[in-house]
């Protein structure tokens, strides 16, 4: 599972070091017919990392099986044991009247691993990164305070965002926020919901965050690609971005470097959110319609085609996925990326709150006096006001 989460992570451009294969050497089979031997069962036992492929091919020779009507025989060349280890690696022919590929998986081996991960590292890691990122951010207010404005306001007030934009990105933030909470009761739900209220209250709040979630989606993809149609063209990078990074923002120190309508540090947000909430909604997609939408499978095709695998250290990965593992994958990744971008978010909101004075009014009613708008944004005020001039044919005010 890990192995397969990793490889995802490749194809979605994310940064991975890169890692050098361990070889481990093989036990000698050769006396147990190619079977597993007892040093196979204590590695795993110990829970150390063993390869079972030599458990998922050969299995039953019909040619060598005694006769059914002879004492002890097998029918087909197949020992329960063998029949049941074929149903679990996926290589038994089975057959049903209905229900179509899904229904033909009856023992399906990467659910305790995906469980076991969901349980585990998901839920710790992603608890823990959202936790870490709220002390930070109280740690930074309490050391660097409320970035103020340094001029007087003049009471002169330009509008920053039209009711359009402001529409969709308060879709788009409320649908997210939505997302993020029901999502978290869902991930958390058994941990802390069924403990503390019961299995009444879990479960009716499990059923609605579902439904909710389901429901919400919809919303936010609409206002991601309202967004993105909008404020692309305000977010390609610049030279004016160099500037700002080498000036820490004005977020550390007293700089307050010059910028057009979105600044570097906003222009991240925007990448993020396009990036990282694009890919959300299309894995959230492929969960709603697994059966139509499967992701994973042609997704490491390609990537075994580049030979992508073997430059981090990896075999080449599966290409053949049933709709559960599809399922499994598609939903840990949903998770793993939602769970990145819930942290960015949080420190958007402070920025856009409590951690810049006046910041609020952007979104709010869209209206910034125009001393603010010197401060964090003095280009995209200059552009303003010489469009502005040039418009009712009269010269733009001197600063």
């Amino acid at each position: 599972m890990i192995r397969v989460l990793l490889a995802a992570a490749f194809s979605a451009l994310v940064f991975v070091s890169p890692v050098v294969a361990q070889e481990t050497s093989q036990p000698d089979r050769s006396a147990t017919g190619g079977a597993q031997t007892l040093e196979d069962i204590l590695a795993r036992q110990r829970g150390e990392n063993v390869d079972s492929e030599f458990r998922s091919s050969n299995i039953g020779d019909p040619s060598s099986a005694a006769g059914i009507a002879q004492q002890l025989g097998t029918l087909g060349g197949a020992s329960d044991a063998e029949v049941w280890r074929a149903l679990r690696y996926g290589s038994s022919d089975v057959t049903v009247s209905a229900g179509g590929d899904v229904a033909r998986v009856l023992v399906q081996d990467g659910g305790m691993a995906w469980l076991e991960f969901r349980e585990g590292p998901l839920r710790t890691y992603g608890g823990y990164a959202l936790l870490g990122v709220l002390v930070l951010l109280v740690l930074f207010y309490l050391l660097r305070g409320r970035i103020k404005l340094d001029e007087e306001l003049t009471g002169r007030t330009v509008t920053r965002f039209k009711a359009i934009e402001r529409f969709a990105h308060w879709l788009l933030a409320g649908s997210f926020i939505l997302l993020g909470i029901t999502g978290l009761l869902v991930l958390f739900g058994r941990v802390f919901i069924l403990p503390t209220f019961g299995p009444e209250v879990n479960s009716y709040l499990l059923i609605g965050s579902k439904w909710v979630h389901n429901n919400v989606s919809w919303a936010f993809m609409l206002g991601l690609v309202m967004v993105f149609v909008m404020w692309v063209i305000h977010n390609i990078p610049n030279r004016t971005d160099l500037t700002w990074f080498a000036q820490g923002g004005g977020i550390i120190g007293n700089n307050h470097p010059p910028a057009k309508k979105f600044n570097a540090g906003q222009k991240i947000i925007f990448w993020s959110v396009i990036l990282l909430g694009g890919s959300i909604s299309i894995s959230g997609l492929s969960l709603l319609f697994p059966f139509e939408l499967p992701l994973f499978a042609k997704t490491f095709a390609a990537l075994n085609s580049l030979g992508a695998p073997g430059w981090i250290g990896m075999e080449p990965l599966p290409t053949v996925l049933s709709p559960q593992e599809e399922m499994q994958l598609a939903q840990a990744w949903h998770a793993i990326v939602s769970f990145v971008l819930m942290a960015i978010i949080i420190a958007h909101i402070y920025i856009g709150s409590v951690g810049m004075e006046g910041a609020y009014d952007a979104m709010g009613s869209g209206e910034v006096d125009e001393a603010w708008a010197h401060q964090h944004h003095s280009i995209w005020l200059d552009d303003l006001k010489k469009s502005q001039a040039e418009e009712t044919g009269t010269a733009a005010p001197a600063e």
